[in-house]
């Protein structure tokens, strides 16, 4: 590992104190933008106070407050990346930007995640020398983003990326492309933008260079939230649509091959492409429809060569409260393994309802399902590839944990969450594991047994979760996230051929923990 470390000067955050309370004060009564404090009706405090320090400091005039102020909402001004990516990935307020005085049509902001995690008893094959202890490391990942462009039709961004882990270095220790790349372009694009066309209405995108991609719920293509380290593709997207009613989306990329050290590269020898398809006409019956396909033979070994093509639909109905919500998502997968035919598939099932309690309450059940190879060795593959998906919003953390793919896995569960109010989020998740194919191999340890003799059953797992953000973030520009999981492991890992694959102590309960601060400015 490079000895160079890679550290970020975070601007301290002022305290908002509260006055405590005395006797004779009356608890605040929210009224519209009013509250009532001490006896007396205020207008709310909506200032955020890093602006407001700015402006007392004469670091900025009023002028600049307000127009600081004024990139929330509906003044937002659009990055390059903005059709291409979830909006919360990108959108915060912009103090550097502020505090230098740049103009509307340039861009600039920083952000900082710095996450302490800590896992024991380790499963994977490729960890031999765990011998049951704690791994524990603290990921640092720290991005630049540069924008020209403004609200024109011709927009530029670069954005830079750092990943990093600090206590990495023993032998037991988790560490790949995950978690680490050090110094890298994340995205360097250019982007076309025509709205109403022609008086259509309608707005069409074209990007061109390197980028990130989300795609719907993110399960195949996504720009990676919780893993220190972010899927990349060189190559051409375009879009067009109206509103949030339709849209239709088709891309050709070379996915970024990622390098620990080194500066990331493409390869002819990986092509991704596809096309999507979302429609919003019904609040009750959101669709998407999709198909990826994939060229991947730059690995030596030809039996690793992957030609697939992914079908997929997605029907969906957002959560509201007092009404109930589903998803169903399911792909189908084709082509070749190799010389070997590949026919693989995976449906995700969710249903749910949100309380009109305390709190707001939603309760959710869920299944996935993702096929595996039931006979491994013969003429043909079965096992589910996940492609560039993410998998933290609805299987489990990665980062150092992650020990369930979207490849040869089946999974009932249920998750609850709870609002306590606009700045918190509380999550508890339970979900059973078992393989779909007992014979395939165990994506998340890399063991197999090959006769199917030691059973199916991986055990369940239960998660805690904490989400916060202060309320004086207008958007999100602090916020923290802390989780616990533990893993009551199952009877496959007591199996003599698996046990004799595992590190020391792999086949005993795993406890994993992380809390993390994102500072965006």
């Amino acid at each position: 590992m490079s000895k160079r470390s890679l550290w970020w000067v975070l601007p301290s955050v002022p305290l908002v104190l509260l006055a405590p309370m005395g006797t004779n004060t009356s608890k605040a009564v929210e009224y519209g933008e009013l509250v009532e404090k001490d006896g007396e009706w205020e207008f709310k405090e909506t200032e955020d106070p890093i602006l407001k320090l700015m402006r007392d400091k004469h670091v900025i005039t009023d002028e600049g407050y307000f127009k600081a102020m004024d990139q929330t909402g509906k003044n937002w001004i659009e990055p390059a990346d903005a059709v291409l990516n979830q909006r919360r990935e990108i959108d915060w307020l912009r103090y550097e930007k502020t505090a230098l005085h740049l103009p509307n049509w340039m861009d600039l902001g920083l952000e900082n995640r710095t996450r302490f995690e800590s896992h024991d008893h380790p499963w994977r094959a490729n960890q031999q020398t765990g011998n049951g202890s704690t791994d524990a490391q603290i990921a640092l990942r720290s991005r630049v983003r540069f924008g020209l462009g403004g609200n024109g039709p011709f927009r530029f961004l670069f954005e830079g990326q750092d990943s990093r882990a600090l206590s990495a270095d023993e032998p037991g220790d988790f560490r790949n492309v995950t978690t680490v790349n050090e110094f890298d372009i994340l995205q360097l694009l250019g982007s076309l933008t025509i709205n109403n066309i022609a008086g259509t209405g309608l707005r069409t995108d074209l990007h061109f260079g390197r980028m990130t991609l989300d795609f719907g719920k993110r399960r195949y293509v996504a720009r990676n939230d919780f893993r220190n380290t972010t899927n990349a593709f060189d190559g051409v997207h375009w879009q067009i649509g109206q509103g949030k009613t339709w849209r239709f989306r088709a891309f050709l990329v070379e996915p970024v091959i990622r390098d620990q050290e080194k500066l990331d590269e493409q390869t002819a020898k990986s092509m991704f492409w596809g096309t999507y398809a979302e429609s919003e006409h019904f609040p009750w019956f959101n669709m998407n429809a999709y198909y990826f396909g994939l060229n991947d033979q730059q690995l030596q070994n030809k039996n690793l060569h992957r030609t697939y093509s992914t079908f997929g639909l997605r029907l969906f109905k957002a959560p509201a409260i007092n009404e109930f919500d589903y998803e169903f998502e399911g792909a189908v997968q084709t082509g070749h393994l190799g010389n070997v035919d590949h026919f693989a598939y995976n449906p995700n099932v969710e249903a749910g309802y949100t309380f009109n309690l305390p709190w707001t309450p939603r309760f959710m059940a869920q299944y996935t399902y993702a096929s595996g190879t039931q006979t491994p060795g013969r003429d043909e593959s079965g096992t589910f590839d996940p492609l560039f998906g993410a998998r933290r919003f609805d299987l489990n953390p990665t980062g150092i944990w992650g020990p369930f793919f979207r490849s040869n896995i089946s999974s009932p569960g249920w998750r609850l969450i709870l609002t306590p109010n606009e700045n918190w989020i509380l999550t508890i998740k339970h979900r059973f594991w078992y393989l779909a194919e007992a014979t395939a191999v165990y994506s998340g340890g890399l063991v197999q047994d090959s006769t199917g003799a030691s059973g199916s059953y991986l055990g369940h797992d239960v998660e805690l979760r904490a989400q916060w953000a202060p309320l004086w973030t207008m958007r999100q520009n602090l916020d923290f996230d802390a989780g616990y999981v533990h893993w009551f492991k199952g009877s496959y890992f007591d199996a003599p051929t698996i046990l004799a694959q595992l590190p020391a102590g792999g086949n005993k309960d795993s406890d994993y923990f992380y809390a993390a601060v994102r500072v965006r400015m």
